[in-house]
């Protein structure tokens, strides 16, 4: 159902500002609005360098740690010069030497409307008249929050924080305070922020670096974290049956996009829902990266399991850093000042985040909205794999909507052990093949990647036939 590679058509229209500078145009007989490669693929790559990328970033790496701010960002896995960006518009990136590239990590997921839309900057410019953070309430909390609320199935009541790990810092939490229980359960391979308790065969940077459970978390952190491989529904029986009574809950991400793509197996979803009701525990659900990109109601609306509680990021901040947490009622008036259970934040709800996030839910409500992202990324997906397996190359992928992800295995892939197969190496290869292309992968086998309303027919066509020659190369 989630993963199957099958081709969707239905189009969108968008309206499109004419202010665009004169990189970006309207494709031909659309409405839509398309960036177009402002230079052809033979002069990009004739003319590909990293010079000034690699000069910031010697500089960087006497500044920060590692030279990034978040550490996939380094390159590490993949090898070369970690490229240092400069602007970006619509589906594409410019770097600080010039390069132009397709993007398919949109900030990690936020851009799902293209980046520095016309309309959310307009908004922005806007609300920033009235000034950046309050520290108090302000309308635009209830506003973003009745869309949340109205949007996502398990959503009666939410709280906003500013990051996806807060937001599951916060959740598990509360899951502990309702239950009156402290063990958890989370799937190997998932990432769920990089708080203490979570950090136990997780997925994100400390799969991409290969890390091991990280140094500095106290055992006592972890000790209450229980694991299983995700898709295996008799393990999960098993935690149950060896603890009975003191798991609090089950956090997962509904489709596994940190360890990259992976979808549930049918019914697995609803195996995990009728367990945690069976034995008195809260079912969580991470949808920090599906949530509003698999469908208007997160990956809960696609597959039609509705958990206790929701964390949600990226898309509802619209590229400001933003998170939430939400879920039943009975649950949520725990949280203070309703309840006992404490968490607070000083830029919680603020009306910059807040107004970026209302003008994307408002562009993704629009009519054909995910039945666009469903095709393109159906034909961008469907379009790498028979290249791969015409140039010889074991390589097996899915996509749900705008969210994708392909393996250098024969596949399946069902869980975090089965992506570990991957040819790594030749992932590596692919990827700096593709930057001198001009397209712009997440920097790591175990990432999912992300298209946007902004992607146009050109863009996922330069794509496929950029791979195409890549995949013969390597």
């Amino acid at each position: 159902m989630a993963a199957t590679i099958t081709g969707v058509g239905v189009g969108l229209g968008l309206s499109c500002s004419s202010k665009l500078t004169n990189r970006f145009s309207s494709s031909a007989g659309s409405s839509r609005c398309s960036v177009k490669m402002s230079v052809s693929v033979e002069e990009q790559r004739k003319n590909f360098t990293l010079k000034k990328s690699e000069e910031a970033f010697n500089v960087a790496k006497e500044l920060m740690p590692g030279g990034v701010n978040s550490p996939v960002r380094a390159f590490k896995s993949v090898g070369g010069q970690p490229i240092v960006f400069d602007s970006v518009k619509g589906s594409h990136m410019w770097d600080i030497d010039g390069n132009e590239y397709i993007d398919y990590v949109g900030s990690w997921g936020p851009a799902i409307i293209g980046h520095a839309d016309d309309q959310v900057l307009a908004a922005l410019g806007e609300t920033m008249k009235k000034g950046t953070s309050f520290g108090a309430p302000c309308l635009l909390e209830n506003v973003l929050a009745e869309m949340v609320i109205s949007a996502v199935p398990s959503i009666e009541m939410v709280r906003f924080v500013n990051s996806g790990t807060e937001a599951c810092m916060g959740v598990l939490r509360l899951a502990r305070a309702f239950t009156g229980r402290e063990r958890i359960i989370k799937f190997e391979g998932c990432y769920h922020g990089h708080a203490d308790p979570f950090l136990v065969k997780a997925g994100s940077g400390v799969a991409t670096l290969g890390l091991p459970d990280s140094p500095g978390v106290p055992k006592g952190a972890t000790y209450e974290t229980l694991t299983a491989p995700f898709n295996d529904v008799s393990a999960l029986e098993n935690l149950f049956e060896n603890n009975k009574g003191e798991i609090a809950a089950i956090i997962l991400e509904p489709v596994v996009g940190n360890s990259g793509f992976i979808a549930p197996k049918p019914d697995f979803l609803n195996a995990i829902r009728r367990i945690t009701k069976e034995n008195g525990a809260l079912l969580i659900f991470d949808e920090v990266m599906t949530g509003f990109r698999l469908a208007y109601g997160g990956a809960q609306e696609y597959f039609g399991v509705t958990p206790d509680l929701t964390t949600l990021g990226k898309i509802i901040g619209g590229g400001l850093p933003v998170g939430a947490y939400g879920g039943r009622r009975d649950i949520m008036e725990m949280v203070a000042p309703a309840g006992p259970m404490y968490q607070a934040g000083t830029l919680s709800g603020n009306p910059l985040a807040m107004t970026a996030g209302i003008h994307t839910l408002k562009r993704l409500k629009e009519p054909g909205t995910y039945e666009y992202l469903n095709k393109i990324t159906g034909e961008l997906t469907q379009g790498i794999i028979d290249a791969g397996k015409k140039a010889g190359h074991a390589i097996c992928g899915g996509y749900i909507s705008g969210m994708f992800g392909f393996f250098f295995t024969e596949g399946p892939v069902y869980n975090f052990e089965d992506a570990k197969k991957s040819e790594t190496t030749k992932f590596a290869r692919f990827y700096r093949g593709m930057l001198e292309e001009g397209v712009y992968f997440a920097p790591s086998q175990f990432e999912a990647g992300f298209t946007s309303l902004a992607h146009s027919s050109d863009d996922i066509q330069h794509t496929i036939t950029a791979a195409e020659k890549v995949l013969r190369q390597i």
